[in-house]
């Protein structure tokens, strides 16, 4: 038996809409979800890939999202956009408020655009790479659910946290990151319990704080910040920055609004953009180079730089014209397909 359905690229979206349109996404929604999650697959991105149609259509289920909601612009002249998403997916908002963030990071040099009251389950990475892939430098961060104990605690406090950057580099893909400031990001915890795998020492702790490595006894008890008390200290960071200072809500305020019922979790977004041009008082070749020299030293020393193995991967996919997708997941997103 096929552990694996290839999938042809050019199917990848239709599917996507399919099921999101099929489930109550109205067809802007589900074009801005589907857009994400493709661009995910084809870089072997699997835990934000087609396997997160699953969290999309649970969050439809459980009855708080608005899958039809436009975002709303609170745009001032100021270098700060505020959007406001109306309990819809963040994807559909980000796309609203990114022309906006563009102008004002080209007229201040820096801006930010602050999404608020939006359900997030995406990558950040494709947001910040539309940004590098124009010249701007870019970060992104989202708290998430409290599934994550701090340094030294035993229960879910922090959300998985994550944080993106990219660096456009003139010629070649952006240098690029986008990690989550738990050990494991939760979709990759979800992927080895399908997989019936043990997690990796150190990434998570039992209901009862004991350290495990059982994907299921995980995801009853708590994840774990990676590097210690450096993580934890960066992941309630995280939370302040994209939750208080930007009027939304903290991880744990995230959970206790979902009562429970399952999903993606709900609270604001923070993204940051910087002109180059103006930082370096127009001296942005200069400084470019400053970069690559920078780049060619790690990878002269045989060190890989972030998002290398995704890149490569994309070139593979388009080149051959399909996508490896897991046999059982195929078959799970074909009774989506069908209204199940």
């Amino acid at each position: 038996m096929n552990t694996v359905v290839p999938l042809e690229i050019e199917r990848l979206s239709r599917l996507s809409t399919d099921i999101l349109t099929k489930h109550g996404f109205s067809d802007q929604h589900a074009t801005a979800i589907a857009k994400i999650i493709t661009t995910c697959q084809i870089d072997d991105c699997h835990s934000h890939g087609l396997f997160r149609l699953l969290m999309c259509c649970e969050t439809m289920k459980a009855g708080k999202i608005d899958g039809q909601a436009l975002p709303v612009l609170h745009a001032t002249e100021g270098a700060v956009t505020r959007i406001d998403a109306r309990q819809g997916m963040s994807l559909l908002a980000f796309e609203a408020g990114l022309p906006r963030l563009i102008d004002n990071t080209r007229k201040h040099g820096i801006a930010a655009l602050a999404i608020n009251r939006c359900f997030h389950f995406s990558a950040l990475w494709p947001e910040v790479e539309q940004l590098s892939s124009i010249g701007l430098a870019a970060m992104a961060m989202v708290p998430s659910h409290s599934w994550v104990a701090p340094a030294g605690g035993k229960r879910g406090t922090l959300g998985t946290n994550p944080l993106a950057f990219s660096w456009p580099r003139s010629g070649r893909n952006p240098f690029t990151f986008d990690f989550a400031t738990s050990g494991f990001a939760r979709g990759e915890i979800e992927l080895y319990l399908r997989a019936g795998k043990p997690l990796p020492e150190g990434v998570a702790v039992d209901k009862d704080g004991y350290p495990t490595t059982d994907p299921q006894a995980a995801l009853d008890g708590a994840m774990l910040t990676f590097g210690g008390y450096k993580g934890s200290a960066l992941s309630i960071m995280i939370e302040l920055l994209a939750g208080p200072l930007i009027d939304d809500l903290t991880s744990m305020e995230s959970m206790k609004f979902a009562e429970g019922m399952g999903g993606a979790p709900y609270h604001g977004e923070l993204i940051l953009a910087f002109d180059p041009d103006h930082f370096s008082g127009g001296q942005t070749a200069r400084n470019d180079a400053r970069a690559e020299r920078l780049f060619a030293d790690i990878v002269d020393q045989g060190a890989r730089l972030p998002s290398q193995r995704r890149f490569d991967a994309r070139a593979r996919n388009i080149a051959r014209g399909y996508v490896e997708v897991p046999a059982a997941l195929f078959e799970d997103l074909k009774t989506l397909q069908n209204g199940g």
